[in-house]
């Protein structure tokens, strides 16, 4: 979303009511919208952002949410999931075990904040496999805590009683 267009309407305005009091404030508007275009740009993505926080209030479980490119803002819309459950809807994750605490067929959003290198991996890997990246996400979850995380097998001690230097 090109903020420019806005913020030069904005300029045009300011001009055109400073006109009212004459040349000396034509002029001083002129000279002052340029430093405050800064000022003006954050206050829009503020209001952006406050509104994309209410959109995502109504939307939820789906999300709105604001990304700055360069200095331009960029919606990014997640969509709700639909009615039944990932384990309906993706019969190859495995269903988490029995002894979970949570309801049956339940779900819970968080956010995830992923480099971008990262997440264009998770979603090749999700692709290949033919799934949604939430569900490819889970899955991975799901695998990696029935395995017994991401460091089973790798136990460093805690008491103090592992060796460093150098070896020759």
């Amino acid at each position: 979303m090109d903020l420019s267009t806005y913020i030069d309407s904005l300029r045009r305005e300011l001009v055109v009511a400073a006109a009212a009091g004459g040349d000396d404030a034509t002029a001083l508007a002129e000279r002052l919208t340029a430093p405050l275009e800064s000022a003006t740009r954050l206050a829009l993505l503020n209001a952006l952002s406050a509104a994309a926080d209410e959109i995502t209030t109504e939307l939820a479980p789906g999300s709105v949410s604001v990304r700055l490119r360069g200095v331009d803002p960029e919606f990014v819309v997640t969509a709700p999931p639909s009615e039944h459950s990932y384990e309906d809807a993706e019969p190859s994750i495995p269903a988490p075990s029995a002894s979970s605490d949570a309801d049956e067929g339940s779900t819970s959003r968080i956010n995830l904040r992923l480099p971008e290198s990262i997440k264009t991996r998770v979603e090749d890997a999700a692709s290949k496999e033919g799934l949604s990246v939430n569900a490819w996400l889970v899955r991975s979850v799901v695998a990696t805590l029935d395995s017994g995380g991401p460091r089973a097998g790798r136990r460093v001690p805690r008491d103090g009683a592992g060796f460093t230097g150098w070896v020759r």
